[in-house]
């Protein structure tokens, strides 16, 4: 009997796919990832998965991994896929397929299993991270295969399936959409969300935060420490990086920070829309970028922002695991040491408006940025300046005339 590993999250797809691989004939090892899934019961979903016929019904816990190693880093890019989505379930999906590819191997595996739809993005982010770790690995998608979607047209198919081997499952008949959520944030697509009339604010009911309308009608202050480029600090508290995250997501979300709502480009082809709420992700990327603007010259940041998109599109097709990410994250460490300081943001009503910043790495310099007199900058040197800096202006000027 082929043994497969399962990327298992308890909800309906999952659940219906882990019964059909044990009637194919496999051995299915049942592997949930904690990427620090708010709303879901752990020990419920792994008993689930052995009632259900699963051999084994791991739990691997990844949350400090996935904001150390892999949201903070594209945090530090400013990487927003498209110029506005944070990439929270994007970041998340190849250190699934890592850890389901490290327990293949260890319990002999040859086969990685997964959820994802053969029109989303998320196929792709699994496949291409788990063949880039072992290319000798079979990804099975049976949402990519025939007999599958023959047997499980839509949803009624798949809760039937639960409901005539009592598979408990949260999703419902009725429900108007669909969620995806981790530490990092919540997505929500699908269902009355394709509609582009529907008004997404309006019918999600967001679990990280309320409504900007909702929010206090004070501001709430908080101060985020960063040492070379990593967050540290929250109120003058030390904390890991998860802990981290789930600080300024309570903070954020009671303020009202970090909803979206996006028509997005998939690698596949399409268009599709997503809701999104990230408020612990959403300051820290303003907190970060507010220090970097003290502490990194104009050349630098530059050129990180010309290559930002080139990290979103890698994090959000799925090439994560590639020689380009590689040398784009050996760049950012490199890019990062002097990013040490503190910001102090007024948080009101959804808005971030900032209130203080220092660093002891700071390039700014009150005396020669002054409009007053004195300090070192001399303005008469501007005049040189620019006769050099309009040399090829005045030539051109002069051989094609604009008037």
């Amino acid at each position: 009997m082929p043994k497969c590993v399962l990327a298992y999250s308890g909800g309906l797809d999952t659940s219906v796919i882990l019964g059909w691989l044990i009637e194919k004939g496999y051995e299915v090892i049942a592997v949930y990832v904690d990427l620090g899934q708010p709303c879901e019961d752990r020990d419920a979903t792994l008993a689930k998965a052995r009632t259900c016929g699963a051999s084994e019904a791991l739990i691997v816990d990844v949350r400090e991994e996935l904001c150390r190693d892999f949201a903070f880093p594209v945090m530090q890019w400013q990487a927003r896929y498209e110029n506005t989505y944070l990439l929270g379930t994007s970041i998340a999906r190849p250190l699934i397929s890592k850890v389901c590819v490290e327990i293949a191997h260890r319990v002999g595996a040859t086969v990685f299993a997964h959820g994802a739809t053969g029109k989303g993005n998320d196929q792709c982010r699994f496949q291409l991270a788990a063949e880039a770790i072992d290319p000798a690995i079979e990804v099975l998608a049976p949402w990519r295969i025939p007999d599958f979607r023959d047997r499980f047209p839509g949803r009624t198919e798949l809760l039937n399936f639960c409901e005539d081997r009592s598979i408990p499952v949260k999703a419902s008949r009725s429900k108007p959409y669909s969620s995806d959520e981790n530490c990092l944030h919540t997505s929500y697509e699908a269902g009355a969300l394709e509609e582009l009339t529907t008004d997404g604010f309006a019918l999600v009911e967001f679990g990280m935060t309320v409504s900007p309308q909702q929010a206090p009608d004070t501001f709430e202050l908080v101060k985020i420490d960063f040492e070379s480029g990593l967050p540290v600090r929250v109120n003058d508290q030390s904390l890991a990086a998860h802990d981290l995250v789930l600080k300024l997501n309570e903070i954020g979300g009671r303020n009202g920070i970090g909803r979206s709502d996006i028509v997005e480009n998939r690698l596949v082809g399409m268009k599709s829309r997503g809701v999104y709420e990230a408020p612990g992700m959403t300051l820290l990327y303003e907190a970060h970028r507010l220090v970097e603007q003290m502490t990194l010259d104009r050349d630098l940041v530059h050129l990180r922002d010309r290559m930002s998109p080139e990290v979103a599109e890698s994090v959000y097709y799925g090439f994560w695991y590639c020689a380009k990410m590689d040398a784009l994250l050996a760049f950012i460490r490199e890019s990062q040491k002097p990013v040490t300081g503190s910001v102090e943001l007024n948080l009101y009503k959804g808005n971030i408006l900032v209130k203080s910043r220092q660093s002891s790495q700071s390039l700014y310099d009150a005396a020669i940025a002054s409009m007053e007199g004195g300090g070192s900058y001399d303005q008469s040197d501007a005049e040189g300046f620019l006769r050099i800096l309009g040399l090829p202006l005045r030539v051109q000027g002069l051989v094609r005339p604009r008037l």
